[in-house]
């Protein structure tokens, strides 16, 4: 076997060929039971699509390249159980494009992220993350505090109900005005995100201010919305437990 590769590497085509054959076997293995996610792929009756707000700070967060230091899959490993909550399930990305799994982490994993924090402190670690805690090394984002563009939102939520996520015509014409009502509690435009997307769905002045919309709005929006849009883990982990 070795000799025939040592034959191979004289022969530069041969060499092309073989790689070719490799790469496709690999991509074969990978690419194939992708057909199948549908019937693979149980999405749990709970499981709601992100609101316009959550979704316009999922698009900030990736980004400003937070993906490549925090990953949001917790692993089936007992340490990560205790640290983190559930294991991830594939039914809680199944609305994700693109979804934001992987194992690095510079920075602690955000999958069980939601509500954990106050949306003051999410806000605070932000613009100034060493405030809340000193020995971290993630950057700061002060920008964040500038007005968040809206007027592609319809557009994204077409897109992404094209592709399977459950946006309503409803939800897609009213995506800007849903993304103002989520930071405004005490108004019937906050009622209507209730209505549309859940009575659990977090309305609030994420960044403190139900005067602006800010990206600071969206992002916190987004980071708080981790890990609660289906119990189906958390059921999952409990009846593991006992």
């Amino acid at each position: 076997m070795l000799r025939l590769h040592y034959n191979l590497e004289k022969l530069s085509m041969g060499l092309v060929v073989g790689i070719i054959v490799a790469a496709s076997i690999g991509g074969i293995v990978e690419i194939a039971p992708l057909f199948t996610i549908d019937e693979t792929v149980e999405i749990p009756d709970d499981m709601r699509p992100q609101t316009p707000l959550e979704l316009a700070g999922r698009e900030i967060y990736i980004r400003e390249g937070c993906y490549a230091c925090h990953s949001q899959m917790v692993r089936s490993l007992a340490d990560e159980l205790d640290r983190y909550g559930p294991y991830s399930l594939a039914a809680e990305s199944a609305y994700d494009h693109p979804m934001l799994w992987g194992s690095k982490r510079t920075g602690p994993d955000l999958a069980r992220l939601g509500e954990k924090y106050s949306d003051d402190w999410h806000s605070q670690h932000l613009i100034d993350p060493r405030s809340v805690v000193p020995a971290s090394i993630m950057p700061a984002y002060p920008w964040l505090i500038r007005p968040l563009d809206t007027e592609i939102l319809s557009d994204q939520l077409a897109t992404l109900a094209k592709l399977g996520v459950p946006y309503d015509a409803e939800m897609i014409a009213a995506a800007v005005g849903d993304a103002i009502g989520q930071s405004q509690p005490d108004s019937d435009a906050g009622d209507a995100v209730r209505e549309r997307y859940g009575a659990d769905v977090a309305v609030r002045a994420f960044d403190g201010d139900p005067a602006r919309l800010t990206e600071m709005d969206a992002v916190v929006a987004y980071l708080q919305s981790l890990g609660t849009l289906t119990n189906a883990p958390y059921e999952l982990f409990a009846e593991g437990a006992q």
